[in-house]
């Protein structure tokens, strides 16, 4: 039963953050998600400059030439990794673009990056992004059937802040997709 003290609260919750519902609510398209991935890398690497995957995850100057799209519709509940089935259809469209480039090219890589705002302390922020990268590619795998092999996983906390800021920010808490096959040897 609503109280009015409930009521009241989600009231003044609904109005003090109608853009962070609003831009959430959106995510890519299939499609899109398939153009960012499948679009010509940045820079060609030659044999001999390629690296393992450990080293990649720790170069951030070769993760940004890598072919990468943010996703930030993916709603987790604060301080959890736990992705509710009412987000299917969102990751839906993220296994549907893997799956059309799986079909394609085989060898194909993708990088499951976990990101959180600057709340709570470095280390807890490590942690819970590790775990929302890898809670993506489990339900990725689980639930839509996405090879296991084509998926890594990594989470860097609050290191890569889109907006700089110690404060909560929607826009920080994120997953990013990137394409590295063409970068590992």
């Amino acid at each position: 039963m609503l109280t009015r003290r409930t009521f009241a609260a989600a009231v003044i919750a609904a109005l003090a953050m109608p853009t962070l519902a609003a831009a959430q609510a959106t995510t890519p398209s299939a499609a899109t998600i398939e153009r960012q991935l499948e679009a010509a890398p940045r820079v060609k690497l030659r044999p001999n400059q390629r690296v393992t995957i450990r080293e990649f995850k720790r170069r951030p100057d070769l993760r940004r030439m890598a072919r990468s799209i943010d996703i930030q519709s993916i709603n987790f509940a604060f301080g959890s990794a736990a992705i509710s089935s009412s987000q299917y259809d969102k990751i839906e469209n993220i296994a549907d673009a893997l799956q059309r480039i799986l079909r394609r090219d085989r060898g194909a890589r993708v990088l499951i990056e976990g990101h959180t705002d600057a709340v709570g302390s470095f280390q807890s922020n490590q942690i819970l992004s590790e775990q929302r990268a890898a809670s993506l590619k489990r339900t990725l795998v689980r639930e839509f059937g996405v090879p296991r092999y084509a998926l890594e996983t990594v989470g860097y906390g609050e290191e890569f802040l889109l907006v700089q800021t110690q404060n909560e920010n929607w826009r920080n808490r994120r997953v990013t997709l990137r394409r590295f096959d063409d970068f590992i040897r």
